[in-house]
């Protein structure tokens, strides 16, 4: 899968176990660690953790596999790494406190 085929199967599975507020922020002219940061909020914890394992059964389904994951055992903001596709979790007062969305555009 390429980069683009990466970013569009994690906002779909976002979507499918309803996330909200999911945003996709092209981070490729700002950064070297990433092309893209894809944030999306859970209603609580339970539902964030399910969100990630629902993105990285997918992916892991098409042969993509995260190289890097933090946060999954606090679970109010969740990390995964998959290269140029980084994708964050939260709950929505860590996502308040922290407004990644506006620290990178």
């Amino acid at each position: 899968m390429d980069i683009k085929q990466i970013k569009d199967l994690v906002v779909k599975c976002l979507d499918e176990k309803a996330a909200t507020d999911i945003q996709v922020l092209d981070i490729s002219e700002k950064s070297s660690i990433g092309d893209f940061f894809i944030i999306a909020t859970g209603k609580n914890l339970p539902q964030v953790r399910a969100l990630s394992d629902y993105v990285e059964k997918k992916l892991e389904e098409n042969e993509v596999f995260v190289s890097r994951k933090e946060g999954y055992t606090d679970g109010r903001w969740i990390v995964l790494d998959y290269g140029d596709v980084i994708v964050h979790l939260f709950n929505s007062e860590t996502r308040d406190f922290y407004c990644l969305e506006q620290l990178w555009r």
